[in-house]
């Protein structure tokens, strides 16, 4: 079984969610939220047998919440909510992201107002141990009266419908249960609303796309200082007194960790003096205003996604004195704004990095560079084609970072006139993520070669660690050869850390606050 951690509502960090993410590590919440739970499960309990109408727990849902539902039919009125609301499309989640989003519904429902029974949250924890994966396609949500569809599919695995995938085979989901001594769970008042309402599909997409778009960001820095060295570029935009006369925290780090990665540069001594270049291109000079700037929006969004994580997002909710209130934290409005800040981010961090790109394999422009990287250009490619790949993906990501959360459109009878459409908008991150990987995979290409073409001369013992690490997959590009296969393992060493973490300096730390 994996590694259980023990989660307490309201104060989960990110690095306990990204391990969940990154390590498949199971999740159970500490004992001191369960009073709290069963608590409010008392309250929805009693109003199901009151006569007074309570949204969702004796009436339809949304245009039908003026129908009144006998105290009889509540369990069925929970059952028929999720079978009906099973209307997801598409592929299915990840394997890891629902595992995430199963997490997720867990914090959520630990903070005690969402009024389930003790036995709801542990099924999900069972699941979790189990490694019972229910199958969920990944789109239908519009990001409001919470992620709807797929949260659907996750209960419908746990009253034993639809499917769920265990041990790598994907069974009935009442199969997956039973192999696993797990009895399919009959949702009780309200039980079904509080599991369906929220946000957790939405944020465990967005989650996904926050830690590849930082790592990304890390990786970048190590990369661009290797590009620095290829073309001969000036490390006298990187001095401190720069980044501390404007004083954004993200630009600071990441010219401090590129003067690191850069430190006893042999090729940048060779040209420190006598150099007829005044100053370098943008894409150059102005990284640590670029990617650092990134860095601060990535960490915008992390607050963002850490607060949502830990909140209490369905409807409606019982509130400390014992009242059960319609409201509206269903709605994924932070969620997609954070979604939108890490699209951009992503965004420019491969744009810049694409420039480097074309002016590494741009003679003109690379201080004396062959051609396209090639030793035997004209006769050879080199790295032309590599180059205009990563044109066509960094505009696809240009593309894919419009903004989703000004969008929406009135769904349910126009109950619902208001949507944030932060579903699409976090899983496109994971796309965007893979283009960027290949984007500075290819860079890390370019700067490796351009960099081996300065001998005698070397660069600096972090980043000749960083070359080491790509040279043991990918080998110097000499006469040409089938290129894809070289750009698929740069890609992949890029999105596992590798170069950064084989240059051996301390890197910036997404998890510089805490909830």
């Amino acid at each position: 079984m994996p590694e259980t951690l023990t989660l307490i509502p309201g104060a989960t960090p990110l690095s306990q969610l990204r391990r969940i993410l990154r390590e498949g590590c199971a999740a159970r919440l500490d004992d001191r939220a369960r009073p709290g739970i069963a608590a409010a499960a008392a309250h929805i309990a009693a109003a199901a047998a009151g006569s007074i109408p309570v949204y969702g727990v004796n009436t339809g849902f949304g245009k039908l919440a003026s129908l009144k539902i006998a105290p009889q039919d509540t369990a069925k009125l929970q059952e028929n909510l999720i079978l009906s609301h099973c209307c997801g499309v598409g592929e299915p989640m990840p394997r890891e992201v629902t595992r995430l989003m199963m997490a997720l519904k867990l914090l959520s429902l630990g903070r005690g107002a969402s009024g389930v029974r003790p036995e709801v949250v542990a099924m999900i924890e069972a699941m979790l141990a189990h490694d019972i994966t229910p199958v969920v396609p990944d789109q239908g949500s519009v990001g409001a009266s919470g992620d709807l569809a797929p949260l659907a599919h996750m209960t419908a695995a746990m009253i034993g419908h639809g499917e769920a995938v265990l041990q790598g085979k994907t069974l009935p989901a009442a199969e997956a249960l039973r192999r696993c001594d797990l009895t399919p769970l009959t949702l009780g008042p309200k039980e079904g609303l509080a599991l369906i309402n929220g946000t957790q599909f939405s944020t465990a997409y967005a989650l996904s796309g926050l830690f590849a778009a930082w790592d990304a960001a890390c990786e970048a820095l190590a990369i661009s200082a290797l590009s620095t060295d290829a073309i001969m570029g000036s490390t006298a935009p990187l001095e401190p007194e720069i980044h501390s006369l404007r004083g954004h925290p993200g630009q600071i780090e990441a010219a401090a960790t590129m003067r690191s990665l850069l430190a006893g540069s042999q090729i940048r001594e060779s040209h420190r003096e006598g150099d007829t270049r005044v100053q370098d291109p943008y894409c150059i000079r102005c990284q640590p205003q670029v990617t650092g700037a990134a860095m601060d929006v990535l960490r915008m969004a992390a607050r963002t996604l850490e607060t949502e994580a830990n909140a209490a997002t369905d409807n409606p909710l019982v509130l400390s004195d014992g009242q059960i209130v319609s409201g509206g934290n269903f709605h994924a409005e932070p969620v997609g704004f954070a979604a939108d800040m890490i699209a951009m981010a992503m965004a420019e961090i491969g744009a810049i990095a694409q420039r480097r790109v074309a002016l590494m394999v741009d003679p003109t422009l690379s201080f004396d560079l062959p051609a396209f990287l090639t030793p035997k250009p004209g006769l050879n490619s080199g790295l032309m084609i590599a180059e205009v790949t990563t044109a066509a993906l960094m505009s696809e990501n240009k593309h894919l970072a419009h903004p989703t959360v000004i969008d929406s459109t009135p769904t349910s009878a126009n109950q619902e006139d208001h949507v944030s459409m932060a579903a699409h908008g976090a899983r496109r991150l994971r796309r965007m993520a893979k283009n960027l990987h290949v984007i500075l995979g290819v860079e890390a290409l370019c700067a490796a070669q351009g960099v081996e073409f300065r001998a005698p001369l070397k660069t600096s013992a972090p980043l000749q660690a960083a070359v080491k690490a790509l040279r043991t997959e990918i080998p110097p590009l000499a006469d040409d050869r089938y290129l894809a296969p070289d750009l698929a393992r740069a890609a992949a060493l890029v999105a596992a850390s590798r170069l950064s973490a084989a240059s051996g300096v301390a890197l910036p730390s997404l998890a510089a606050f805490s909830v």
